[in-house]
């Protein structure tokens, strides 16, 4: 005689005979399935809030992928997995947090897929990367006075030294209105601001409102080649920064801002017309991502990175001299400050939203 798993449907029918208060022996009975069978299905799958057939199907999915170290999840683990799953994070941040294996959530999220489930929606795609054939010169013209990235310092590739950005636009359905991103490489924090045109009055001017706050903490911008930075110098000159310009087609040179932008379009999807994204959302969705552990940065957070980088940059520059400490402290100390005020307004003091 060949043995034969349970399946999801008989796991469902266990748990209602069970709630209707038959026996294992009655519910061996009416499945056809040997008393052994039901007697060690409960005894196995059972959780602390009883048996309950989604569970069982994990918990049985989970014994059948793992090796005999497999990893196993408590519930309140797999409740706050879920949890982190519907906020966007992945696997990978989600383990450091919780304290499990990614490999463990990726078993568990497939079983439930296997069982009907939808967690697997969660999990960001890897998209494609579609490689751009052209005769390597940029079609859109030569920006006046362009620095390009090959005269950028070395040590700025490194990633060691906080206050040096990456800049681009993420365009809307029908290519009206557009979001410009800012992200600082160091940390990984990222500003945002709508415009209502991707024009490069209207883009200097978001970058100068976002940034002139931080003026201190701007050393460099580095842009790709669109017409909406024709004004890096006015930006260089209120920011007191240093702009370069990738080379075109190489969008791996600003690496930082392509990934943040993915992360992006997962709250803000291609057809979705910016007219309808507010300024509050806005707020939120830059709160929501700074306040995303990364793995890179051994699961902190950008804020938390972009913070403690700008008090040690603020403490070295006081013991050079090199910056006039009452000045820097008015600028930057507000707009950390404004930061901390407005990441309380919106995830309160549990850091997540309310």
């Amino acid at each position: 005689m060949t043995y034969q798993h349970l399946s999801q449907e008989e796991r469902y029918q266990i748990y209602i005979l069970m709630s209707a208060g038959n026996s294992q022996q009655q519910i061996a009975e009416l499945l056809g399935r040997h008393k052994s069978t039901i007697s060690r299905e409960i005894a196995r799958n059972t959780g602390g809030r009883g048996y309950r057939p989604r569970q069982a199907c994990l918990l049985a999915q989970e014994r059948s992928l793992g090796s005999r170290n497999a990893s196993q999840i408590t519930a309140k683990q797999w409740s706050e997995t879920v949890d982190y799953l519907h906020d966007q994070w992945s696997p990978e941040q989600i383990a450091n947090q919780v304290g499990i294996s990614h490999e463990t959530i990726y078993r568990h999220v497939y079983a439930d897929k296997a069982t009907g489930g939808s967690l697997w929606k969660e999990l960001r795609c890897q998209k494609k990367r579609w490689k751009r054939y052209a005769s390597g010169q940029d079609r859109r013209g030569q920006t006046i006075g362009r620095r390009p990235i090959s005269e950028r310092p070395a040590y700025i590739e490194e990633r060691s030294q906080v206050g040096h950005w990456e800049g681009d636009t993420v365009i809307g359905a029908n290519h009206k209105q557009a979001i410009v991103t800012l992200v600082e490489r160091k940390s990984g924090y990222a500003v945002l601001s709508k415009v209502t045109n991707k024009t490069s009055d209207l883009v200097g001017n978001a970058i100068i409102n976002e940034l002139q706050s931080f003026t201190p903490l701007v050393k460099t911008m580095t842009f790709d080649n669109g017409k909406e930075f024709a004004e890096h110098r006015r930006i260089d000159t209120a920011l007191q920064s240093t702009t370069y310009f990738a080379d075109p087609f190489a969008s791996w040179q600003r690496g930082s801002n392509e990934n943040f932008n993915g992360l992006l379009r997962q709250y803000i999807p291609k057809k979705r017309p910016l007219s309808t994204v507010t300024n509050q959302e806005l707020r939120m969705i830059q709160a929501e991502l700074n306040s995303r552990p990364r793995k890179r940065l051994g699961y902190k957070t950008p804020k938390e990175v972009f913070m403690q980088s700008s008090l040690e940059y603020l403490k070295k520059a006081e013991e050079t001299n090199k910056w006039d400490p009452l000045k820097l402290f008015s600028t930057v100390q507000n707009a950390v400050a404004g930061m901390a005020t407005e990441h309380m307004r919106l995830f309160g003091s549990s850091g997540r939203i309310q």
